[in-house]
């Protein structure tokens, strides 16, 4: 297929960045929803933002079920695009969608039935906040489908060998959203003003205009690969293969999304504040590791490629570019987040005490940068090698200690709030060293191929 890049042949820094930037573009339109989001709702407020910001952490929680589909789905479909089978091409897009719609479905009915006992979860203590947080549940798991269902249109476009269709979409879709934040947050004209209900509206209406035009595109382009009766002749061992590819990947994502949460409770100790300027601390921090995440799935990609062929120099030396990589890039933004926390900040939230709190939080998380960033390369090297459960093992044991060194730190050695942030930045250093340890040790026993 044109457009595919042969990564066991050819200049090895050229290949990994023409394959990463990409994954990169469509990730940070990813993250563009929740940061625009940021932008306008800091606007409204340090209660809005923590409104969403606690009801945040269930959207992020989805991204556990739609992995489910999406990655099982763009392995498949790119392994039967390779063999040139159109049916089984077909049977795999189906079993994806449908997967999909499903988890879809029942996700976004418990927000919807449950959604205030989600938000007490966290005990906020502010009846106000507690009721902004729930009626953004309602309105997203309303709309649950179009926040499944892009992802995974998105994957199988780039399982059929075309990147630049869902990167176009989904930016389409952020444009919406950029427009609708402002009207719909704050109000324009005849357009009252509905605050974290607005944002919610604006979110769950640009992605269903993205998920229109994806319709649109598979209608005119696409059309042969999806020309199929959904949710007839339904072959399980389809939505099996899918499931056994996508599960540990799911697993991993929603114990992170787990730990987080209770992080969260923790957090919430402090007030509304604190959760708001964590929320959007995370976003802030989220460019760094979403630029790493895509150069380790173009690291992953090569890996995989030349593990295939027997080329241990070549996985050694893109191991090595890409570690160069996590250096310079973590460095770069260890730098950006140290020195220049307050300044960051205020953009989201101009409240003194939250920029207190928020420049506090990005210093702390700064120092850490580098080794995340080495935590997510060398994960890509790993997963390209087939060591996956390595790769699952390191990230639910240092990631679920963050709980009681947060613990610790914060309550029983008086650090207050900084004990949390440190905890995490901790962590960061942890996962990091033990990665890079146990890459350096396969390699010292050429255990590469």
């Amino acid at each position: 297929m044109a457009g595919r890049l042969d990564l066991t042949e050819g200049r090895i820094a050229d290949k990994l960045i023409r394959l990463a930037l990409p994954i990169m573009g469509t990730s940070f339109i990813n993250i563009g929803y929740n940061v625009v989001d940021m932008l306008w709702v800091g606007r409204a407020g340090s209660s809005a933002v923590a409104a969403v910001g606690t009801a945040g952490f269930y959207t992020w929680l989805a991204l556990a079920f739609i992995a489910i589909s999406r990655v099982g789905g763009e392995v498949k479909v790119a392994q039967s695009m390779g063999d040139h089978n159109l049916d089984e091409t077909r049977a795999y897009i189906k079993a994806a969608i449908e997967i999909n719609i499903v988890l879809a479905i029942l996700f976004g009915a418990v927000l919807i039935i449950f959604n205030r006992p989600l938000i007490e979860l966290f005990r906020l203590g502010d009846e106000h906040v507690t009721q902004q947080g729930s009626t953004y549940l309602i309105i997203v798991g309303l709309g649950m489908v179009f926040y499944f269902i892009n992802p995974v249109f998105t994957a199988i476009f780039n399982g059929l060998g075309d990147s630049k269709t869902p990167f176009i979409i989904n930016t389409t879709g952020l444009l919406v959203n950029i427009f609708l934040d402002p009207v719909l947050i704050l109000g324009f004209g005849p357009v009252p003003s509905m605050g974290v209900a607005g944002a919610a509206i604006a979110t769950i209406t640009a992605q269903a205009c993205a998920t229109l035009i994806f319709i649109y595109k598979i209608a005119k382009k696409e059309g042969i690969y999806f020309k199929i009766r959904y949710f007839k002749n339904i072959k399980l061992s389809y939505h099996k293969e899918l499931f056994i590819l996508g599960l540990p990947v799911a697993i991993q994502s929603g114990m992170f999304t787990g730990f987080s949460m209770c992080i969260g409770v923790i957090v919430a100790k402090w007030g509304p504040v604190a959760i708001a300027v964590q929320k959007v601390g995370n976003q802030i921090e989220s460019i760094a590791y979403t630029t790493a995440d895509g150069m380790s799935s173009s690291v992953s990609a090569f890996v995989g490629q030349n593990y295939g062929a027997g080329k241990v120099d070549r996985i050694e030396k893109g191991a090595k570019v890409g570690i160069m990589f996590a250096i310079f890039w973590g460095a770069l933004t260890m730098c950006l987040l140290v020195f220049g926390a307050d300044f960051i900040f205020k953009f989201f939230i101009d409240e003194p005490e939250a920029r207190r709190i928020g420049a506090n939080y990005l210093m702390i998380l700064g120092f850490g940068e580098i080794f995340q960033c080495l935590e997510i390369i060398v994960t890509g090297v790993l997963r390209g090698l087939g060591r996956t459960y390595i790769t699952s093992a390191v990230s639910i044991i240092f990631t679920g200690a963050r709980i009681p060194m947060a613990l610790l730190l914060s309550s029983v050695l008086g650090m207050g709030l900084t004990g949390v942030w440190v905890s995490i930045s901790l962590s960061m250093g942890i996962k990091g060293i033990v990665m890079l340890s146990v890459y350096l040790t396969y390699k010292r026993k050429g255990k590469l191929v």
